[in-house]
């Protein structure tokens, strides 16, 4: 079961997360996962760039190597990457051998970033305690809910901005599912959320 806020009972389950960042600027971090994905990714990019948002990609491996231009299209205007598997795997059906190779193989594609987002938040406290020595594990205090195809635009916007507070951290998702949703409110979120008087960094 997903929340759109992460409580924060299980925020103080696995502190050695990084849920929400502590803040002493009244900003935010937009997060994008699944990517990188022709032709929508480039229109998260135009978007951003026209508003002047910097956020965190967090790329799958084998979209990556198939996309190495959409990439380094991102790194150049700005914003951070952060790895996310090779192939998109659930750490609570992968042994830690094999999620390990995961996150290395990726990180073939995602130039040596040191973040990392479990693919579906899914991740075993014994794998958390190794991925720990070398990576920063990004989870996030709000989930948009973009890959939801019964949420109606009113209710997707009401959820992200009735729960923002400094240093939210917030999944969209640069992806197929997502892009319809996305792209009829995206743009109006993120006004909404500079007009609450946030700005917005990378992680």
């Amino acid at each position: 079961m997903f929340f759109t806020k992460t409580p924060k009972l299980i925020q103080r389950l696995f502190p050695s997360l990084t849920w929400k960042i502590n803040s002493i600027e009244k900003e935010v971090f937009i997060t994008f996962d699944d990517g990188p994905t022709p032709e929508f990714t480039q229109w998260l990019l135009n978007l951003l760039n026209s508003l002047n948002i910097k956020s965190t990609f967090f790329c799958i491996g084998e979209k990556a190597k198939r996309h190495p231009n959409i990439i380094s299209e991102i790194l150049k205007q700005g914003h951070s990457i952060g790895n996310h598997t090779f192939s998109h795997n659930n750490g609570w059906v992968s042994t830690t051998d094999s999620y390990i190779k995961e996150i290395k193989k990726c990180s073939n594609f995602v130039n040596k970033t040191n973040l990392f987002r479990p693919p579906y938040g899914k991740i075993y406290p014994w794998q958390i305690k190794k991925i720990i020595k070398n990576y920063k594990i990004i989870m996030w205090d709000i989930l948009s809910y973009d890959f939801k195809k019964s949420q109606t635009s009113e209710k997707f916007q009401k959820n992200i901005l009735d729960n923002i507070e400094k240093g939210s951290i917030i999944v969209f998702h640069d992806n197929k599912n997502s892009e319809k949703i996305l792209k009829e409110n995206l743009e109006d979120i993120l006004k909404k959320i500079r007009e609450k008087g946030f700005s917005f960094s990378t992680l």
